[in-house]
């Protein structure tokens, strides 16, 4: 692969609004999941059901697009058959490949559906060459989703390292975490996003107006206070403010959001295959303002002259989370 080829953009749908507007601003796949626990953003009101899929599917394929299901969270100890059963459905549905990160899954999907293209999911963490190569041997992943901790310079070096192509993030609200490592939503309410599919369960989400102020709770334990003229973010416990020696802060994370248009050309260069939009639980106009931005700046990137256009900055800005934007782990410039 040329090191200026362009990257597949694959961009999400919680919905199928959404994955119309994926597709039709300029996504080259879309990712999406079940209504159920076998989906790490299992939200009520989101996701798909085995007609919408085949629905998104049909949509997406006429127009040359790829669809990937995420089946990204870990099987439970005797339901491990409802796992099985997304995968089949993914494979019947004519998905172009599944997203899985539970080891004993991917040893299912190798098995039953040899055909069926396999990814590994960041929610599997693999962090290195070594643990995407192990999933290579033993499972045929075509590609690995790499977690959002790692430098470009590590990125590359897991590139040079791996016959699997590699998929980054390039957009989307960020976590302090490392992906499927994470067990604070766990901790709080005894279900996490990698055994039911949601950081910080809905059912265990309270909106407390005070006035006009408004508390939020996460199973009684009080993660933010809002002000009348703030906006009110869905409540994590690792964005939460919180008091630390007499002061009141975000004192693990501010809520911000990835934005890796400046360094699009870095990530061609080391030969990144997909550049991936984070944000199933997203409005479908906030999937369609990504998409055509992302696919400006990816049709561009390859041009030496290439640099950041001011709008493609304002128009992130406006859907990014605490409309702050940050390179993350991609800029580290202390080391």
């Amino acid at each position: 692969m040329p090191a200026t080829a362009l990257p597949e953009l694959v961009c999400p749908a919680g919905s199928l609004p959404a994955l119309k507007a994926a597709v039709d601003h300029g996504a080259d796949a879309v990712y999406l999941g079940f209504k159920n626990a076998t989906n790490a953003r299992n939200f009520a009101g989101l996701n798909f059901t085995d007609a919408q899929i085949k629905t998104g599917i049909d949509y997406a394929k006429q127009r040359g697009k790829s669809v990937l299901i995420a089946i990204n969270t870990y099987a439970q100890a005797g339901r491990v058959a409802e796992w099985h059963r997304a995968i089949d459905a993914a494979a019947d549905a004519g998905a172009d490949a599944v997203i899985l990160a539970d080891l004993g899954l991917l040893d299912y999907a190798t098995r039953v559906h040899p055909t069926l293209h396999r990814h590994l999911s960041v929610q599997g963490s693999a962090t290195n060459f070594e643990a995407v190569n192990l999933a290579h041997d033993y499972f045929g992943i075509r590609r690995a989703v790499l977690p959002r901790v790692l430098t470009l310079p590590q990125v590359e070096y897991v590139i040079k390292n791996t016959p699997v192509e590699i998929e980054v993030f390039g957009f989307g609200s960020l976590c302090v975490m490392a992906e499927g490592r994470c067990i604070l939503s766990s901790y709080a309410t005894g279900e996490s996003p990698n055994t039911h599919g949601v950081c910080s369960p809905a059912s265990h989400v309270q909106w407390i107006p005070q006035g006009d102020t408004m508390s939020t709770r996460l199973n009684g334990i009080l993660i933010d206070h809002f002000a009348a003229d703030e906006p009110a973010g869905y409540p994590t416990l690792c964005k939460g403010r919180f008091e630390v020696n007499d002061a009141t802060y975000y004192a693990l994370e501010e809520p911000t959001s990835l934005n890796a248009l400046a360094v699009l050309p870095e990530l061609l260069r080391i030969g990144v295959r997909a550049i991936k939009v984070e944000g199933r639980q997203r409005s479908p106009a906030y999937t369609a303002e990504v998409t055509k931005t992302l696919r400006a700046a990816l049709d561009a990137a390859a041009d030496p002259r290439y640099s950041v256009k001011p709008a493609w900055q304002q128009a992130l800005n406006k859907v990014s989370e605490g409309h702050q934007q940050t390179l993350g782990a991609y800029s580290r410039p202390w080391r």
